[in-house]
């Protein structure tokens, strides 16, 4: 086979990112919908305000586990502008992606449940945090795995791949390290989850322009010091 029908069978073979992004959306659309399911108050409260502060394991729970879709969502949505293609395996690798993502709304509602429960508030937090590892983790190698295999495009500048590949990885020791505290303080292991919510919120594109600015800033400072 020559090299340009090589050529021409390996791009009939590659797929489209289109409705492995159209699943992927609809899975973080229903689980974040499903978060909201479990937000309720007991039925015929004779003091309503009192039943809706009590609930307030569900309400923090509720917006860590939002945040963290949210988040994951967004780093889902800023690798899959890199691809050129998909393959099959890295469709494989997003379906497991999915799977952990889908499953977040019952570790939250066990959160919600057994929090302010000595020992059961240990099981829910660390149940809790291994499932946002694991999504975290599972993210990181869906991106990994794309570079590693071609799969990226090929005017993606090398270091906007090394500026997405670095910040992807904070995430993995800070969930190991909460984890570990959620055995002894619970409450403060899941404020911290929020914490790295919010850290991948922050739009990644900002933190590519900014390294550029430096990255052109710099001769002019080299420049001012001689």
């Amino acid at each position: 086979m020559s090299e340009e029908e090589v050529r021409e069978d390996r791009t009939r073979r590659q797929l489209r990112t289109s409705r492995m992004e159209a699943f992927s959306d609809g899975v973080f659309t229903i689980a974040g919908t499903l978060l909201v399911i479990e937000l309720a108050v007991p039925p015929r409260s004779t003091h309503l305000w009192d039943a809706v502060v009590e609930q307030w394991p569900s309400y923090l729970g509720y917006l860590v586990s939002f945040a963290t879709i949210g988040a994951i969502w967004l780093a889902h949505s800023v690798i899959t502008a890199y691809l050129d293609h998909a393959s099959l395996w890295l469709m494989r690798v997003n379906l497991i992606l999915m799977l952990t993502v889908a499953f977040l709304p019952f570790p939250t509602k066990l959160l919600a449940e057994y929090v302010r429960e000595s020992e059961s508030e240990r099981v829910a937090a660390t149940l809790y945090g291994v499932n946002l590892l694991l999504t975290s983790a599972l993210l990181h190698l869906f991106w990994r795995y794309a570079v590693r295999h071609g799969l990226v495009r090929d005017d993606a500048a090398a270091s906007d791949v090394q500026v997405l590949t670095r910040r992807l990885r904070p995430g993995l020791a800070a969930y190991v390290a909460l984890i570990v505290l959620g055995l002894f303080v619970p409450v403060a292991a899941v404020v911290g989850y929020l914490a790295i919510a919010v850290y991948y919120l922050v739009p990644l594109g900002q933190a590519r322009r900014q390294r550029r600015i430096h990255q052109a800033m710099a001769p002019h400072r080299d420049q001012g010091r001689k």
